[in-house]
């Protein structure tokens, strides 16, 4: 099969094509790591587990943002065509490797650090698995940091301050952790010019997460809770 592959740092670059043999239950990762192996040791890519675990294999395949160890070729293959390139909205560093360090920023900035009320010393606090506000958190806790919904929001693409569907998710099950003591800085992080008010509900981040989770869910969330905390402020 034909396989192109961006090549390149930075914005510059281009597609390189390469022929691929096509064996059966073939993922996009195996196919790029054929490409290292058998044509070009130069090619520049990141994966670890291999088995949909850490998400560091998340790439472009044919335009859409994807996990490459999940994703076998017959299913997105377009008349016998493979486009692989590094995720969208990121700096590329090297052909398929982007620097992730902006997306990790956003988390930084939305608050989407555990902020504990206990010490090591204290008892462990007992949360009841069954409470709502315990329910919401689970629903977006799951979220492994791949960078495919920032990949895959058009407001990311246009607004480089916005925080994206990931760090907004992560706002969102902190927001509802009854062991998080600092739900007010959270609603602050969120509110401003890039937070949550600032997605246009297209639901890109919930098409394209790997592991079914729903950011434009949490997103409404924060924009309820944000806007209920505003009018309880007076302002």
């Amino acid at each position: 099969m034909s396989v192109s592959v961006w090549r390149g740092t930075g914005t510059q670059g281009r597609y390189q094509a390469f022929d691929v043999p096509e064996e059966d239950n073939q993922t996009i990762l195996d196919i790029v790591s054929w490409i290292q192996q058998n044509l070009d040791p130069t090619l520049s890519y990141r994966f670890a587990c291999r088995v949909g675990m850490c998400g560091s294999c998340a790439m472009m395949v044919n335009g859409k943002p994807r996990w490459t160890c999940r994703t076998h070729v017959r299913k997105v293959a377009e008349n016998g065509r493979i486009e692989v390139g590094p995720l969208r909205n990121l700096p590329v560093v090297k052909d398929l490797a982007t620097d992730m360090d902006p997306f990790f920023d956003k988390w930084v900035e939305a608050e989407g650090r555990f902020h504990p009320t206990r010490t090591r010393a204290d008892p462990i606090e007992t949360i009841d698995p069954e409470s709502s506000s315990r329910k919401v958190a689970d629903a977006g806790i799951e979220c492994i940091n791949c960078a495919v919904c920032f990949a895959a929001c058009d407001t990311v693409t246009a607004n480089s301050d916005y925080l994206g569907p990931a760090a907004l998710n992560r706002a969102w099950t902190l927001l509802n952790d009854a062991k998080d003591g600092d739900r007010g800085g959270v609603l602050d992080a969120v509110s401003g010019s890039g937070g949550c008010h600032n997605c246009h509900s297209l639901g890109s981040c919930a098409a394209y997460c790997p592991n079914e989770l729903s950011p434009i869910t949490a997103i409404a969330g924060l924009k309820r809770e944000t806007a209920r905390s505003f009018f309880r402020k007076g302002r």
